[in-house]
C-alpha cells in the first residue's frame, strides 16, 4: 500500500483516495504529485523554475470540501511545443484523472492554460515529459471556493456551502453555468432542504434563464420540496443561492448537463442520433433522452450501429455504471425493453407502440465512445399467403398521410384498396410482378411492396420484399430499401409475434383467404375422376 504521496519512486504506485486511482512515474529522487486537500495551495513540475526530468508523469489530485468547487490559475507555464501536444504536455481534469469524459483540456508550449474552475470538488491535473528536450515548466495555485463559479462543462455538480452539512448563515453564492458552443441547459435537483417562507423571502434558491441575474427568472424555492427539472433557452443558466442571519437546512445539491445533444425529440419516420461528442468520448455525470414520437400505428425499430460503453460491474454482473435503456412509450416508467452497457452488440428491437424513449445514464468516472443508432418506422402489416394469393392488410391510420395510390404491390396498377379501416391489397402470384425463384432449395415466391412517401422533388420510398412458400403457405415480409438501407440489415423480418397473432385470430379473412385452395384442389380431384373413366372406358373397349 502507498502511504506516502509525495516521495521519490523510480516509479510511483498508484495511491487510492475515493476510489479514484493516480497513475505516478516519478524518476527516483524527484518529488512529483500527490494529493492536494488544503483549502489553498502551490505546486509545480518537477526542478522548478529548472528544467523538468525527461521521462516524467506527475499526476496532482486536488480535493476541496464538498459544496465547494476548485479555482486553478498557472503563474507560469512553458513547456515543449508541438501541434498536438504529443511530446511533453499538461492536462486538466474536471474529476478523477484519466477519465475522458471529464477531460478539460491539454496544454503545451508558451501558452498558459486558462484559469479553472471546476464542476464539483475534485480537478486531476496531469504532467507527462518524453525522453527529448526540457523547458522550465510550470507553476500552479489552487483555492477551494467557497460556493459558486463559472462552469463551462457540458455536465457537473454544484452543491451548498458545506453539504450535506448545514449551510453557513448571511451566505450569498453564484454559479454562471455554460458557455460558447453549448446547447441549452438542464438542471436536476438531487437534494433540497432550505428554510422555508411564504414568497420565499428568507434562505432561497433562484434560477435565471441567462447568464446574469439580469436574465428572465426560471423559479425561485425554498422549503424541502425539490425544484422542477429546469431546462434554460440559451446555452447560459445563473443559480443564485441566498441565505440569511438565522435558520438554516441541509442545503442541496444539483447536476446539471448540456441538452443540446443530450435531449431531442424526433417525429420523422426514420432517423439517426448517437451521444453526445460521438465519436469522442461522451462527458460523465450525463443523464440524456431521446424520444422519438412517430404517427399513430407506426412501431419503432431500433438498429444499434455501435455501442461502446462502461462495462458491467464486476460483483453485480449488472449495467450499474453507465448504461442506455430502451422503454416502451415517452417515459422511463414505460416498459423496459432494453438495458446495455458495455461493448455489446444489441439485436435490432421494435417498440410496441407509436413512442419509444432512449436513455443514456452516466457517472462521474470512466467514459468510453458512446453509441450510435439508426431507428426507422415499421408498418404494421399483416402479410399471408394460399397456394395463389398473396394478402396484404395496412391499417389506414398508420398511413394516414398517404392516398391509396401511393401503396402498391410490383407495379402502380396494383395499388391498395380501402376496405373498412385497412389498406388491402389481393392478388394472385401471376400478377403484380410477382415472380418465382429458389431460394435454399425451396420454391418460393416473391414480390415487392412500394409505400410512397415522396414529397416534391425529395424521392421517398419504402420498399418491402414479400415472400411465400406456397407448400405451407408461410409468408414472410423485409424491409429492403428506403431508410439508408446500406445501414440497415437486409434480412430483418418484419413479421413479429403479435402481428402472427393478429393474422391467425381474424378467422373470416383465414376463410376467404383459402377459397382458391378449395378450388384448387376441387379442379385436381375433378380431373382424376376424368381420367378415371377414361381409362376405364378403355379397358370395355
Amino acid at each position: 500500500a502507498c502511504r506516502a504521496l509525495v516521495v521519490g519512486w523510480s516509479r510511483c504506485c498508484a495511491p487510492r483516495l475515493h476510489s479514484f486511482r493516480l497513475p505516478l512515474l516519478c524518476p527516483s529522487g524527484i518529488k512529483c504529485g500527490g494529493v492536494l486537500s488544503a483549502p489553498s495551495g502551490n505546486f509545480s513540475s518537477p526542478n522548478f523554475p529548472g528544467p523538468y526530468p525527461y521521462e516524467t508523469e506527475c499526476t496532482w489530485l486536488i480535493v476541496v470540501a464538498e459544496g465547494s468547487s476548485v479555482l486553478l490559475s498557472f503563474s507560469h507555464f512553458e513547456l515543449e511545443y508541438h501541434a498536438a501536444c504529443a511530446y511533453d504536455y499538461l492536462q486538466v481534469y474536471n474529476g478523477a484523472a484519466r477519465d475522458r469524459g471529464n477531460l478539460l483540456g491539454t496544454f503545451c508550449g508558451r501558452s498558459p492554460p486558462p484559469p479553472f474552475s471546476s464542476a464539483w470538488h475534485v480537478m486531476a491535473v496531469v504532467f507527462r515529459s518524453d525522453r527529448h528536450v526540457a523547458k522550465r515548466g510550470f507553476a500552479a495555485a489552487y483555492r477551494k471556493d467557497a460556493c459558486g463559479g463559472q462552469l463551462t462543462g457540458l455536465s457537473g455538480e454544484i452543491a451548498s456551502p458545506r453539504y450535506p452539512e448545514s449551510y453557513p448563515n448571511d451566505a450569498e453564492c453564484r454559479w454562471s453555468i455554460g458557455g460558447p458552443g453549448a446547447g441549452p441547459l438542464t438542471l436536476v435537483f438531487a437534494d433540497f432542504q432550505v428554510e422555508g417562507g411564504q414568497g420565499c423571502g428568507f434562505d432561497y434558491v433562484a434560477l435565471f434563464d441567462g447568464p446574469a441575474a439580469t436574465a428572465p427568472l426560471l423559479g425561485r424555492y425554498c422549503g424541502s420540496t425539490r425544484p422542477p427539472r429546469t431546462v434554460s433557452s440559451s446555452p447560459h443558466l445563473l443559480v443564485l443561492f441566498k441565505s440569511d442571519f438565522n435558520i438554516g437546512g441541509r442545503g442541496f445539491k444539483a447536476h446539471f448537463y448540456s441538452a443540446g445533444e443530450c435531449q431531442e425529440v424526433f417525429t420523422t419516420i426514420k432517423g439517426n442520433l448517437s451521444s453526445p461528442r460521438y465519436p469522442s468520448f461522451y462527458p460523465n455525470n450525463l443523464k440524456c433522452q431521446w424520444s422519438i414520437q412517430l404517427p399513430p400505428g407506426y412501431r419503432v425499430k431500433v438498429f444499434f450501429l455501435e455501442l461502446d460503453l462502461e462495462g458491467r460491474s464486476s460483483l453485480t454482473g449488472g449495467c450499474d455504471y453507465d448504461h442506455l435503456s430502451a422503454f416502451d412509450g415517452g417515459s422511463e416508467s414505460g416498459a423496459l425493453l432494453g438495458r446495455w452497457c458495455g461493448r455489446e452488440s444489441p439485436a435490432p428491437l421494435t417498440s410496441h407502440s407509436n413512442h419509444l424513449l432512449l436513455a443514456l445514464h452516466t457517472d462521474r468516472n470512466t467514459a468510453r465512445r458512446g453509441f450510435s443508432i439508426t431507428y426507422v418506422g415499421v408498418v404494421p402489416m399483416n402479410v399471408s399467403c394460399t397456394r395463389t394469393d398473396f394478402h396484404i392488410q395496412i391499417p389506414v391510420q398508420s398511413l394516414a398521410q398517404l392516398e391509396r395510390d401511393r401503396i402498391y404491390l410490383g407495379t402502380p396498377s396494383c395499388a391498395a384498396q380501402v376496405v373498412g379501416g385497412n389498406f388491402k391489397i389481393h392478388t394472385r402470384f401471376d400478377t403484380c410482378g410477382t415472380e418465382s425463384q429458389k431460394r435454399n432449395n425451396t420454391s418460393v415466391i416473391v414480390s415487392t411492396l412500394y409505400i410512397d412517401f415522396s414529397a416534391g422533388v425529395q424521392e421517398d420510398i419504402h420498399q418491402y420484399e414479400l415472400q411465400c412458400e406456397p407448400r405451407r403457405k408461410e409468408a414472410s415480409v423485409t424491409l429492403i430499401a428506403g431508410p439508408d438501407p446500406a445501414r440497415l440489415s437486409q434480412a430483418e423480418n418484419l413479421l413479429d409475434a403479435q402481428q402472427r397473432e393478429g393474422a391467425a385470430t381474424d378467422t373470416r379473412e383465414i376463410k376467404s383467404q383459402d377459397t382458391s385452395d378449395i378450388v384448387f384442389i376441387s379442379i385436381c380431384i375433378l380431373a382424376g375422376l376424368l381420367m378415371l373413366i377414361a381409362v376405364v372406358g378403355l379397358v370395355l373397349l
